[in-house]
């Protein structure tokens, strides 16, 4: 595809070199700086200054001023030149000889320094000899099959190598120790400090003229067979894919990143970094192409023309105008070694981003996101072009000159819907990747706001996820954009994050009493609920109580059972409030004393008492209206039973009372056990409610945590009710025989024998009578095992006794005690297992030195 990467202007017209002289040829040319040097056919040298001019348009133009011209007196062509500008010579080539003459006035050397007998001859651009005032010379000799290495001075030569190739040399270049020759039949590399050569491909010298040039370190471009222009490294492989040029490539040059060719008819311009053609420009009848310092001159028999390039930075915008974002990319990136780093930056960060803008208009989302990234593109770049995303008060102003063409979205979709949409869905994916990273800094109010709106619009489910976590929304243009597309719970949640909770509350209580519509949350009370439960405004919690409760008792009274504790604990809801709040709230009342009761295991009397007699009222209201114990009936049971029985703090008489009457003999049962009225209470299970199993329970839970003994009297009272001499139930007497059977050790089987009937079987107590013999045999036996232990043990103590009497102890008055050190007056003393003896008083004293203490107290028990 075509690039217009280079300008042909005309530098030295035909009628500045030779006038009228027809006859006359241009043979070689070499350019140093601003010096342009010209060799004939009629062996005459021309020294031209090219002066560059730029017109307010932009045009550039070349003005050549000839200096002087210099006759070499040798009747042949001046085959080549070569500047030298740290030597400030020229090296000439004619008739098979390279003269050095000086650059400014062309005259040669005053010692006459040449090199003879060479056929072409490449200066090394990687020199090795490190001598700045000193060109490294390869020529072709006329020798056969000879390549030759010269030192050039000032004004002297020196040969320093002489190299013999396996076929005629053709053509060279040269780069360090290296050579890429162009033999007969193939090109090589040759080393020509070890010898060592490496062939790289075949080709034929007769019927084409072959091309060696030296592009970069270590790096040539040979013309190859089949019109491919060959990349070639020092190592003999190829870094790069080759470029196609035309079978009759006369010359080639290089400005990077291009490689321009020459042939009969065209001059043809090939990218290096990736080897397509960019430019053809007609040029006919010319014959020399060559690069000097980036300048890439082409010139006929009779004139020299510049190839002018255009500036890279036109080429790419070019590139990227014709949407070819591919190959202005690659552009881009090889500009970077002519280019100063920052200004390269610069350059190349604003080209990833116009890529980019190209890549989303064609709906190229991936593309177009890697480039906006790569690019650091300010997103509001993107955001701009929806209309109304921005908020209202961003200061942001398009980058001038502007990244695309583009007004907004609208011409950029024409109107296609469905295109609109694909934009919207990737700005909604990109934003929402970008507004957690670097990228964001500075706007993040403007990419959280434009998100937001996206959102809502879109109807998409991240709304919410945005609303509750860390965001920049602005308020000012979120809200009016919420309450536009009716999302009420989600202008709520805006609300909360801008600590504006009364706002969002009543938003939400307007939607749940369906004065607006939003069905965002089905939940929404009970969402309600939660908020208020972590609500740490005391107040929007004490106006809202009241709308929670008469909703749902059960689940209104969360706001305040579920708070956490700490905040209870801090805060001034105090439980006297609350349940003087609930007065109109029965069921919501009882379950917040139940969580003071049984959750916080408040302590207080009166809250315990108070669940009692709710819990008492509500069976009692319950009773009223059906004889059958429903659902809530049994439940509510269950509740008051366990909390008479584990509770100890509420009023058991007021409660007691308040039973009287009533049908829940098990209730008063519980209470009479509390009062440790134990007969009352087993009397209304046995005789009453005839609840045998609650009976024994009783027993069981009343003589929880208490001794054997209450327990035995427990169980005992309960069989006395069971044989009371004024019933003669069957039932009890069975009732009595399966306590005994069943709890055979709760009982003293010598009082039970007393008071069981003379008319009952052995075989009837059996179970009973063979746990009270086992109990009693295992009693025994224990008994009689421990006192075996205790007598061995105090045989143990009389053995020891015996042995420490059995040593004779020498007392005398000489001998002093080890405590006060004064002797002893009378035979009594204490005498210590270490044999230490001291006063009896000395023993006795509690301030006795920490060596007797030790041993003292390691053995008081045996002294």
């Amino acid at each position: 595809m075509s690039v217009k990467a280079f300008k042909l202007v005309s530098a030295v017209e035909r009628e500045m070199l030779m006038g009228d002289k027809n006859y006359i040829n241009i043979e070689c040319i070499e350019c140093c700086g601003k010096n342009l040097y010209i060799g004939t056919n009629d062996c005459f040298i021309y020294h031209f200054l090219l002066d560059e001019k730029i017109s307010t348009a932009g045009k550039i133009t070349f003005a050549a001023t000839k200096q002087l011209h210099k006759y070499l007196g040798l009747k042949k062509p001046v085959s080549e030149l070569k500047a030298a500008s740290a030597l400030t010579r020229l090296l000439v080539l004619c008739d098979n000889t390279i003269t050095l003459v000086n650059m400014m006035n062309l005259e040669p050397v005053p010692t006459g320094a040449r090199i003879k007998g060479a056929v072409t001859f490449a200066l090394n651009e990687n020199p090795v000899s490190g001598d700045p005032f000193c060109v490294e010379v390869c020529i072709i000799s006329v020798k056969r099959r000879t390549i030759q290495m010269f030192m050039v001075f000032e004004d002297r030569v020196q040969i320093v190598k002489e190299v013999f190739t396996p076929e005629q040399p053709c053509a060279v270049a040269v780069d360090g120790y290296y050579l890429c020759l162009a033999l007969t039949t193939q090109y090589i590399i040759l080393n020509y400090n070890t010898g060592a050569s490496q062939d790289l491909f075949p080709y034929c010298s007769d019927e084409k003229r072959p091309i060696v040039k030296r592009i970069g370190r270590q790096e040539f471009l040979l013309a190859g067979p089949g019109g491919l222009g060959m990349f070639a490294t020092v190592d003999g492989i190829s870094q790069r894919a080759p470029v196609h040029w035309s079978e009759n490539v006369i010359g080639a040059a290089l400005c990077f990143p291009y490689v321009v060719a020459l042939d009969d008819e065209f001059i043809t311009v090939h990218s290096m970094l990736d080897q397509q053609q960019k430019q053809t420009l007609p040029f006919k009848e010319g014959h020399i192409l060559q690069d000097f310092e980036g300048k890439v001159i082409v010139a006929t028999n009779k004139g020299v023309y510049i190839l002018v390039p255009l500036p890279l930075e036109k080429q790419i915008q070019d590139l990227l105008a014709s949407h070819r974002v591919e190959e202005a990319l690659v552009l881009a990136k090889g500009a970077r070694r002519n280019i100063p780093k920052e200004k390269f930056q610069v350059m190349y960060k604003r080209i990833l981003q116009q890529a980019g803008f190209i890549q989303f208009a064609q709906l190229q989302f991936l593309e177009a996101k890697e480039l906006f990234r790569s690019g650091q593109l300010d997103v509001r770049e993107l955001i701009s072009l929806y209309p109304f995303l921005l908020p209202t008060s961003s200061s942001f102003i398009r980058s001038h000159p502007p990244l695309h063409e583009y007004a907004d979205l609208n011409q950029l979709t024409q109107g296609d819907q469905e295109k609109m949409t694909k934009c919207k869905r990737f700005l909604m994916s990109y934003l929402n990747e970008v507004r957690s990273t670097e990228v964001a800094n500075g706007y993040k109010e403007d990419i959280d706001t434009a998100l937001l709106k996206l959102y809502a619009e879109a109807n998409h489910e991240s709304l919410l996820d945005l609303l509750v976590s860390e965001n920049f929304c602005l308020l000012t243009d979120s809200a009016a954009w919420l309450e536009k597309h009716k999302k009420y719970f989600a202008l709520g949640l805006l609300y909360h994050y801008n600590g504006q909770d009364a706002a969002a509350l009543q938003l939400w209580v307007k939607i749940v009493d369906g004065d607006i519509q939003d069905s965002t949350r089905s939940d929404l009370y009970e969402y309600i609920v939660d908020f208020l439960t972590f609500c740490p405004d005391q107040d929007l919690v004490w106006k809202y109580s009241e709308w929670v409760l008469e909703k749902n008792e059960q689940v209104g009274i969360q706001i305040f059972t579920k708070r956490p504790l700490e905040e209870q604990e801090k805060t001034n809801f105090k439980p006297d409030d609350i349940v003087s709040c609930l007065n109109k709230y029965p069921k919501a009342r009882i379950k917040y004393l139940e969580h003071l009761v049984l959750e916080r295991k408040i302590e207080k009397e009166k809250y315990h008492t108070h669940l009692a007699v709710l819990y008492l009222e509500a069976i009692l209201q319950l009773k009223s209206v059906t004889t059958d114990n429903c659902t809530e009936t049994t439940e509510l049971l269950f509740k008051l039973r366990s909390l008479l029985q584990k509770s100890d703090l509420y009023r058991i008489h007021f409660i007691l009372d308040k039973i009287q009457g009533t049908d829940l003999h098990m209730e008063s049962a519980i209470l009479y056990g509390k009062l440790e009225e134990h007969e009352k209470a087993l009397h209304i299970l046995v005789h009453k409610l005839k609840d045998f199993h609650a009976a024994e329970e009783y027993c069981m839970w009343n003589s929880e945590n208490r001794d054997v003994q209450y327990r035995r009297r427990l169980f005992h009272m309960l069989l006395s009710v069971y044989l009371n001499p004024g019933t003669s139930d069957c039932a009890l007497v069975m009732a009595a025989v399966d306590l005994l059977n069943n709890h055979a050790a709760e009982f003293d089987a010598a009082l039970v024998l007393e008071v069981v009937p003379d008319s009952w079987s052995v075989q009837l107590l059996s179970p009973f009578l063979a746990g009270a013999v086992r109990q009693s045999i295992h009693t025994k036996r224990m008994t009689q095992a421990a006192l075996g232990l205790a007598q061995a043990e105090n045989l143990i103590y009389r053995h020891e006794k015996v042995k420490q009497k059995g040593t004779p102890i020498l007392l005398s008055d000489k001998k002093v005690c080890q405590v006060c050190q004064n002797p002893f007056c009378e035979p009594v003393f204490v005498r210590y297992p270490n044999g230490g003896v001291v006063h009896t008083h000395c023993a006795a004293n509690r301030h006795l030195n920490s060596n007797t203490t030790h041993h003292s107290s390691s053995s008081s028990n045996k002294t």
